[in-house]
């Protein structure tokens, strides 16, 4: 009986999950953002994630708190207070991260 060969880019392979999880233009960035600066307001994420819209920002915090990635977190204040801030899941990525930088320049890449 032959071995079925999986494509590492698969339907069924983890990594499509992975960059399923990761794809889109905005969520690097949120990312990295949130890894720099640590938990931020909403408006913050706004300022520091240059060209990203309100309607983008929202949408891709919803995408990655649903993924697991982002952790919204509400403060009983007047005015209330939301921070968004990486889960552990996410923080796991900062090393990988900084592989693939170091990977773009070592190869030339250019944002």
């Amino acid at each position: 009986m032959a071995h079925a060969h999986n494509c590492p880019c698969s339907e069924t392979c983890a990594l499509q999950g992975a960059l399923g999880s990761l794809g889109g233009k905005w969520k690097l960035p949120i990312l990295c953002s949130l890894l720099a600066n640590g938990d931020s307001r909403y408006n913050e994420l706004l300022r520091n994630i240059r060209g990203i819209s309100n309607t983008m920002l929202s949408k891709t915090l919803k995408e990655m708190e649903d993924d697991g990635l982002v952790v919204r977190a509400e403060y009983l204040e007047v005015p209330v207070r939301v921070e968004y801030g990486l889960t552990e899941k996410a923080r796991k990525l900062q090393p990988i991260l900084a592989q693939f930088i170091q990977w773009a320049l070592e190869n030339g890449s250019r944002p």
